[in-house]
């Protein structure tokens, strides 16, 4: 594998009224991208944070996409909300449908959508759920990507039953040996120098260390930094540098 273009996003939007994610502000992080997942309300988002993200991203020619998660102001939307898969599901229809009306007011679309903390791992790991969150999206944006795991029941559903989907590759978190990302970030090393170097191999070998010390193989057509990354600007800077010193095109998906 010899990634010659690749994607990357950034969760974006994710304040509430006064209350701002870390330190680094959306606008430093828009012009480093070339997709955004935006917050949609339920772990974090408002209306005018929506508004004002879409905003920046049509300015930064970054394409938009809806960033679901759980109804979990408090924790961030990193906790596991029990309820029912129709219950869960129909969260999804109502942060897409917030953040898509709020696109239309400036005559823009959703290019896709990526679920949010504590849900995309419910995602990734449940079946019966992705196959549910995929029927929808084959009915209310057929034509919108799903951005997932490669290793999960979200890309596994989506390649059956025939929605667009794009597999990530998070370039600030580690990968036990199934590639599924570990959200722990404990003595986690950001030095964005080496993250960067491991995005290159990873791209140029389909390759990624993985916690138990083995390589594993990896496949993806976007790579994810997260805004609340200690240095995610820095992080991005070198990512963007890297990628250009190897020829490697950065681009939204078409």
């Amino acid at each position: 594998m010899v990634t010659e273009v690749v994607d990357i996003s950034c969760d974006m939007g994710e304040a509430f009224g006064q209350w701002q994610l870390g330190s680094t502000s959306d606008e430093k992080l828009m012009k480093l991208i070339s997709s955004a997942n935006i917050a949609a309300g339920f772990h974090a988002g408002d209306p005018n944070h929506m508004d004002a993200s879409i905003r920046l991203a049509l300015e930064a020619k970054v394409r938009i996409g809806v960033h679901p998660g759980y109804r979990d102001l408090q924790g961030f939307g990193r906790r596991k909300i029990v309820g029912t898969i129709e219950e869960n599901i129909n969260d999804i229809v109502y942060q897409i449908g917030a953040l898509r009306e709020f696109a239309r007011l400036y005559d823009a679309e959703i290019q896709h959508v990526k679920a949010h903390g504590a849900l995309y791992m419910e995602l990734a790991a449940n079946e019966e759920m992705s196959k549910s969150f995929v029927q929808l999206m084959r009915k209310i944006a057929p034509e919108a990507f799903i951005y997932c795991m490669g290793a999960s029941a979200t890309y596994r559903a989506a390649v059956e039953l025939g929605q667009p989907v794009i597999r990530e590759f998070y370039a600030d978190r580690e990968y036990d040996k199934s590639g599924v990302i570990v959200l722990t970030r404990r003595g986690a090393n950001y030095e964005p120098g080496k993250l960067a170097e491991r995005v290159v191999r990873a791209c140029l070998e389909g390759k990624v260390r993985a916690t138990d010390g083995h390589d594993i193989d990896i496949s993806f057509e976007s790579i994810c930094v997260h805004s609340d990354t200690p240095s995610s600007v820095e992080l991005l800077q070198a990512i963007r540098a890297a990628l250009g010193a190897k020829g490697i095109r950065i681009a939204a998906p078409s």
